[in-house]
């Protein structure tokens, strides 16, 4: 497939492309416009093939936002952490938009959380949007339940960026972990922990969930901060 990207325009869809174009006009890789289940089987075919799913993650970087997605989607599959852990690191520097960053979530991740947790740390401490955003994407998915530490939602709290996507996932996370964990995470927009921006975006996530009671949902609109 690395050879042939005429394969992937096989499966082409122009109206599909345009649509992706008005959702994510930002990223810089030319779209095709392949739909995601189509990506997604398109993956699971060419894992079955190491070698030549190997070739095609290590051909970086990729033209077209489709590879990118069949790239995340592929990574996703695979089977072993510590093989995984180095395609997402290689990978992430090429990350530029929401869908690619948010639609790679790896299996292998949940059976082995307790080795996971020290690369989320180095994730959310990294200087690029979409890395922060993947690393803040696994805690909310792997550890808002039964591995759930009140020092993961401090590690969130803690970010830093005015970057719009990580704000988005920061509120996401905490709107997230007060359906889940509510009493250790109203304390956080009780005590302002957030920035304005996020802290409110978050009550107006949470407010939304059908997860929340109507009593809580009214507690936390009193606490909504005005902004400039």
């Amino acid at each position: 497939m690395q050879n042939n990207i005429g394969v992937l325009f096989e499966f082409q869809d122009a109206e599909y492309r345009d649509f992706q174009k008005k959702l994510i006009p930002y990223t810089k890789y030319q779209m095709i416009g392949i739909r995601t289940p189509q990506l997604r089987a398109l993956a699971k075919d060419l894992a079955k093939n190491k070698e030549e799913a190997q070739a095609f993650i290590n051909q970086l970087p990729h033209q077209y936002f489709d590879e990118n997605q069949l790239h995340a989607f592929l990574i996703s599959l695979t089977k072993d952490f510590d093989t995984c852990v180095g395609q997402v690191n290689s990978f992430l520097p090429y990350v530029d938009n929401w869908a690619t960053c948010d639609q790679m979530s790896p299996k292998v991740f949940a059976k082995n959380k307790d080795k996971l947790i020290s690369h989320i740390d180095s994730w959310i401490g990294s200087r690029e949007a979409y890395t922060i955003r993947f690393g803040i994407g696994m805690l909310l998915q792997h550890y808002l339940d039964e591995d759930f530490r009140q020092e993961y939602l401090e590690k969130v709290a803690a970010v830093r960026s005015e970057e719009y996507y990580v704000k988005m996932m920061v509120a996401w996370y905490f709107a997230t972990a007060l359906t889940k964990q509510y009493d250790s995470a109203v304390r956080y927009i009780e005590n302002n922990r957030l920035d304005a921006w996020t802290h409110n975006k978050t009550i107006q996530k949470a407010v939304e969930s059908y997860r929340i009671s109507t009593q809580e949902k009214e507690y936390l609109k009193t606490l909504r901060r005005r902004t400039k």
